[in-house]
């Protein structure tokens, strides 16, 4: 089992402590970390300077391998710098960590196809927007990860119910990063994983047949379902 430590910002955390907390972890987890980082969404709340992410992300990352491998040379980039002799106080358990990019957006993609190992599309449910991430990341060797709330019931229709109440504080901002859909409404069902446990089964297959790597079953509810039922289907 990994470890994750995901969605953390260099807008809010700068890359040094990204790095010291994920090499924290990776060494009392004995190497089953991997790091996620994000831009983000509603930063716009906190009056941040979000100009040039994908700079940002590209410094982040930059200064978080240097320091993993142990690199002491510095760096100077256009968002982060890394002065000379800076290095973490510490002996790293592995000088790499796996590295997982969240986005929506391509030229994000393109980065994430330089430097990551993963593309995380959060809150996404959606096929048609796996095989958009995949064109844009243009590598089989860069997976796909979707993840949303997922809900898992014998009665179906209260699942997709209890889904949609809880996907519903942050639908009107997925939907308009969804480049795939049409104008209006967005579709829920295409921001949750929600149904009886065969219906969870043929919406992750769906998405695997589209590109993606690897599904996260967010906020679940309905483990015991999920656990006895929909991960051994899967596993098949």
């Amino acid at each position: 089992m990994r470890l994750g430590f995901a969605a953390l910002n260099p807008y809010t955390l700068h890359p040094v402590e990204i790095a010291g907390q994920a090499a924290a972890l990776d060494l009392v987890s004995r190497g089953r970390a991997f790091l996620g980082l994000a831009a983000g969404a509603w930063l716009d709340r906190l009056a941040l300077d979000r100009t040039q992410p994908v700079e940002t992300m590209r410094d982040a990352v930059e200064i978080f391998r240097r320091l993993l491998a142990g690199d002491r040379s510095g760096f100077r980039g256009s968002r982060f710098s890394l002065a000379a002799g800076a290095g973490l106080e510490y002996e790293p358990f592995r000088p790499c960590i796996p590295l997982m990019l969240g986005t929506w957006r391509p030229r994000m993609a393109r980065l994430a196809a330089e430097v990551a190992d993963e593309v995380k599309i959060g809150g996404c449910a959606n096929p048609a927007m796996v095989r958009l991430m995949r064109e844009w990341i243009g590598r089989d060797d860069v997976r796909v990860v979707v993840g949303a709330v997922t809900v898992v019931d014998r009665d179906g229709d209260r699942a997709r119910a209890l889904a949609y109440e809880k996907v519903v504080m942050y639908l009107e901002v997925v939907g308009e990063l969804d480049p795939t859909l049409d104008t209006g409404a967005p579709p829920p069902e295409l921001f949750t994983l929600a149904g009886t446990p065969a219906e969870v089964v043929a919406q992750v297959e769906e998405l695997a047949a589209s590109g993606v790597g690897r599904v996260e079953f967010g906020d679940p509810i309905g483990l015991d379902l999920l656990l006895a039922e929909v991960v051994p289907a899967l596993r098949r």
